[in-house]
């Protein structure tokens, strides 16, 4: 892959230094802000672009630069260095996100949201296609189809560049991690109007986990053209498969017969040697955007995405004899699914005067419409008893899996309205307002159980921020949650959507030219009918309408502290997370949270770049048969990077992660769980131009 890059751009690099050619000077790839840790702008949160410091909610942004520098290369690893984010791996392959208290549910592409409407996100998801990650806490009642108190995360995708450069990458890691990666960009005609870009990612992997092996390829393409010096036409398509061998389906139990804790080694595993995962997801999206006279702008995209699952699994259900063993059953089945989304989204921006000011304007409409089919096939012997250990060592013989057969096929349509308007009251008040209506249909069957539903609602946003100086800001906001959700109570009914409400202030500092970007905020929601796992049904869980209300603070800074050195580091305390009656409420969401991550260059060695990252978080609970408690201890996390720059053009790097080397549960919001990896490293030679 290296040789072919070097080659290909041996090339460019000589038509660049054609006398006709005059793009030859932005060769250069060193920039000011290639390091940053911060954003100077950003559109997640109205399609408006505003510099965070004039946005009236928190947001983190992730930039590529950080995501290197750690090797964060799948979004889980993304969310669990993010300020006020909890990553809730369940699975091996299944993962729950929440902030503030509540789930994350809302997700967009470059702005355009692609509601997740049946479940958790499945697979490990690549970070290799993304420019970079905002994340928008609390609810974002103007951009999202529903509003959440809890976030909003954009990907942010890679574009192309009509400079040429390129970059690929080699890891080697533990447990045979073997990663290769590409990603070339450049002009694909004379002039420049057409450019291009492709990114590439390979990794294999064994794993701490027994039996547990998964492989992932990656691949995303781009083209760019610009129809007039007004117009722009985009067309891309990514594609990215899993295919996992012994992953987990369920997780390993936790408490003995006698009330009693379980405590097994790390690599535990109720996976057999027969379970397979296989994920594929294509995504094909299409942009036109133009530039109007006085400032005006629109945009039109369109999206078709495909995701389709196919696996070998077993469950394992019951509780084990502790010192005997046994006391487990085998709930085999093999499950596969279709799942296909088509979204459009139509937005128009621009300024207008109104009272001598001038001031913005942001509207526009979003469409979606998602449809499931899936088929569980169950496999002979479900509720077979297996003695002693049998329940851990893989050994399970695989049946025919034609014991009886259900399945899903249902349609969820959305449709989303929006008018946002950002009114400059005087040179130091800013005032951005607005309202999104939202429209939720959903129609068919799963597993014998209706999934009818229609609701719409109108949900108002409105944000206030207040310049006290040139540096320093202080800003209030308040929204409607309105949320349409699928999960299931134990009849198989759907629950009623979310209502509520959530408000947030605080203060923002854009320091030192706006490199470093800082921000406090306190915030208070009240949110009705969140669902909260109730039970399991064989192998499916069944959810309950909870009612809770979340109260909290936090505290981000993000951006250079001096010369050299970048920081990335956020504090969230939840004060309150209670139901009605006072009592606490999603007990596994962990009350205090803080991340902090940052890299130093060396005066005297300006090649060597190092950092640290730090993950902490209070003790979860959750609540088993009565009396019984399961209890994940706080914890912290450490870990290590170093990179020297070879030359110009080449680098190698170590990471080294877990470095204490601790023993926690990765999740508490299944009444399973399973341990999260051990100390690990790895080492990366990249190559740029």
């Amino acid at each position: 892959m290296l040789l072919a890059l070097s080659t290909l751009y041996a090339g460019l690099a000589h038509a660049a230094d054609e006398p006709d050619t005059p793009l030859q000077t932005v060769t250069v790839t060193g920039t000011a802000d290639s390091d940053s840790y911060t954003a100077r702008s950003t559109r997640s949160a109205a399609k408006l672009d505003l510099s965070l410091r004039e946005t009236p909610q928190s947001v983190s942004v992730v930039t590529r630069a950080l995501m290197d520098d750690f090797k964060l290369d799948n979004v889980n690893q993304v969310l669990s260095t993010t300020t006020g984010v909890t990553v809730e791996k369940v699975e091996t392959s299944r993962t729950y996100y929440t902030a503030r208290g509540f789930d994350i549910v809302n997700f967009q592409y470059d702005g355009v949201g692609m509601p997740v409407v049946f479940g958790n996100v499945q697979g490990d998801l690549d970070t290799a296609l993304y420019e970079r990650i905002d994340v928008v806490r609390g609810a974002n009642g103007l951009m999202a189809s529903t509003g959440n108190p809890s976030a909003t995360v954009n990907f942010i995708r890679k574009r192309p560049s009509a400079s040429p450069q390129a970059s690929a990458a080699v890891t080697l890691g533990a447990w045979h991690q073997r990663r290769a990666e590409g990603d070339l960009s450049g002009k694909l005609n004379d002039s420049g109007t057409v450019t291009g870009r492709a990114v590439l990612a390979r990794q294999e992997s064994d794993s701490y986990l027994d039996r547990y092996a998964p492989k992932k390829t990656v691949a995303y393409a781009v083209v760019e053209a610009h129809l007039t010096p007004d117009t722009v036409a985009t067309l891309g398509h990514s594609y990215e498969t899993n295919r996992s061998k012994g992953p987990m389906w369920g997780a390993l139990p936790l408490y003995y017969t006698d009330g009693t804790p379980t405590d097994y080694p790390v690599a535990t595993s109720t996976s057999a040697d027969w379970s397979r995962w296989d994920t594929t997801n294509h995504t094909t999206f299409a942009e036109l955007s133009h530039h109007f006279d006085l400032g005006w702008s629109a945009k039109a995209t369109v999206s078709h995405i495909t995701d389709k699952s196919d696996s070998d699994l077993l469950y394992v259900y019951g509780t084990p004899v502790k010192g005997v063993g046994g006391g487990l059953y085998a709930y085999p089945s093999q499950y596969a699914s279709s799942q296909r989304q088509n979204l459009a989204d139509l937005s128009v921006d621009g300024k207008f005067t109104l009272g001598g000011r001038q001031h913005d304007l942001s509207f526009g409409y979003g469409w979606s419409q998602s449809t499931l089919q899936d088929v569980s096939r169950y496999g002979q012997g479900i509720g077979t008893g297996m003695p002693g250990q049998t329940a851990f060592d893989g050994s399970y013989p695989k049946p025919s899996f034609d014991a009886s057969t259900d399945g899903s096929a249902y349609e969820d349509r959305r449709g989303t309205a929006f008018l946002a308007a950002r009114f400059n009251l005087a040179d130091d008040w800013k005032l951005l307002t607005g309202l999104n209506r939202t429209r939720a249909r959903s129609s068919g069957q799963s597993y014998g159980t209706s999934k009818y539903k229609s609701a719409s609602k109108t949900t108002p946003y409105l944000g206030l921020v207040y310049d006290i100086n040139r540096t320093l800001s202080a800003y209030a906001s308040h929204t409607a949650i309105f949320n349409p959700q699928s999960e299931t109570d134990a009849s198989g009914v759907p629950l009623d959507p979310v209502e509520g409400k959530t408000s947030e202030a605080g203060l923002k500092a854009a320091l030192f030219d706006a490199k470093l970007n800082v921000s406090g905020a306190v915030f208070k929601t009240r949110q009705n009918n969140s669902a909260e796992q109730a039970g399991m049904v064989g192998a499916k869980a069944y959810y309950r309408g909870v009612n809770a209300a979340s109260e909290g603070y936090e505290f981000e800074a993000s951006g250079a502290l001096a010369k050299g050195w970048e920081a990335s580091a956020g504090l969230t305390r939840l004060t309150a997370l209670k139901g009605d009656q006072g009592q606490a409420v999603r007990t596994y969401v962990p009350r205090t949270t803080l991340r902090l991550n940052t890299t130093w260059r060396l005066p005297q060695l300006p090649a060597l770049k190092v950092g640290g990252t730090l993950a902490w978080q209070n003790a979860v609970s959750i609540d088993q048969e009565p009396g019984i408690r399961t209890t994940q201890a706080a914890y912290a996390t450490l870990g290590l990077m170093a990179r020297y720059e070879i030359d110009r053009h080449w680098s190698l790097s170590a990471n080294l992660n877990n470095v204490t080397d601790k023993k926690y549960l990765t999740s508490l919001y299944w009444t399973q769980s399973l341990y999260a990896a051990p100390r690990n490293g790895s080492v990366t030679l990249a190559w740029t131009y």
